[in-house]
């Protein structure tokens, strides 16, 4: 990664971004951006940090989104595992009832 990339991830990372929206757009381990941070913030001058504008409202959107996919993704897990349970019921003859009941 070059060093102007890693200098924007801290210049946005000073601005308030959180670390794991850098760690999946970049896929570079949360350590090595906070490494990166302490070892610049102090070089960087406060007017080359962004402030909050339309990109970093849209990483945040995108934050948002992900965040809702997971949970959709769990919700479709627990539909697909009750449907398997129904069709293994469905596969019994009087699910309901034991065996010897009249």
């Amino acid at each position: 990664m070059s060093e102007e990339t890693r200098l924007k991830i801290v210049r946005e990372a000073l601005a308030g971004m959180k670390v794991g929206v850098f760690v999946r757009m970049y896929d570079v381990h949360p350590e090595s951006i906070r490494l990166w941070v302490r070892d610049h913030r102090d070089s960087i001058p406060p007017e080359e940090i962004p402030m909050t504008d339309e990109h970093l409202q849209e990483l945040q959107r995108l934050q948002q989104v992900e965040e809702r996919y997971e949970k959709a993704v769990k919700v479709l897990g627990e539909k697909e595992l009750e449907i398997e349970i129904l069709r293994e019921l469905l596969k019994k003859k009087n699910p309901a009832y034991p065996k010897h009941s009249k």
